[in-house]
């Protein structure tokens, strides 16, 4: 086979929707990915057990049950035949860089290879948006700044119009002409 027949294609927008926030990470759930790499999610959890030395708590974490009846009520209901006995894992993208070493199918690899890079796009969205936040609001304070001078001026303009408004008629100094 070619690499173009062996290769999988997985639409980004599809991977990016099974990204979640739980905890302030960006994580994947176990069943979420047993589904790209098309295996079973208790194939995933067992070669996860066997190998959980290579998956710290930065790498991993098991929801709570709380997290869990969360996503639940977020998904509606589970299909048919599908029951939550044991509470999901989800992954960082550490984690899923890690599954592609736990896993040892070339489909998982090159998902993998997918989500990591689609996790690093997501990373590069995030830090351009604070670059671009980060110059709007350098501008806001240049123009904070230009908006308190131009009012200083105004004040100004203001009292010198007020003191000409006020100011008394002077008496002529100088030669007078007599009248003719």
């Amino acid at each position: 086979m070619t690499n173009v027949e062996n290769s999988i294609i997985i639409v980004d927008e599809v991977v990016m929707n099974k990204i979640y926030i739980v905890r302030g990470q960006k994580v994947m759930l176990d069943r979420d990915l047993a589904e790209l790499y098309q295996i079973e999610t208790k194939y995933l959890k067992r070669q996860v057990k066997r190998n959980i030395e290579r998956f710290p708590d930065d790498f991993m974490i098991e929801l709570t049950k709380e997290e869990g009846d969360s996503l639940r009520c977020q998904f509606g209901t589970l299909k048919r035949g599908e029951h939550i006995k044991y509470l999901p894992y989800a992954f960082t993208e550490q984690g899923v860089a890690m599954l592609s070493s736990v896993l040892s199918s070339s489909k998982a690899i090159q998902v993998n290879i997918q989500i990591i890079r689609i996790f690093t796009r997501i990373r590069q969205m995030l830090m351009d948006n604070t670059e671009i936040r980060l110059a709007i609001e350098k501008l806001e304070k240049k123009t904070d700044n230009n908006t308190k001078n131009i009012e200083v001026v105004f004040q100004y303009m203001d009292e010198l119009t007020d003191k000409k408004e006020i100011s008394k008629p002077r008496k002529k100094i100088g030669y007078k002409l007599p009248k003719k």
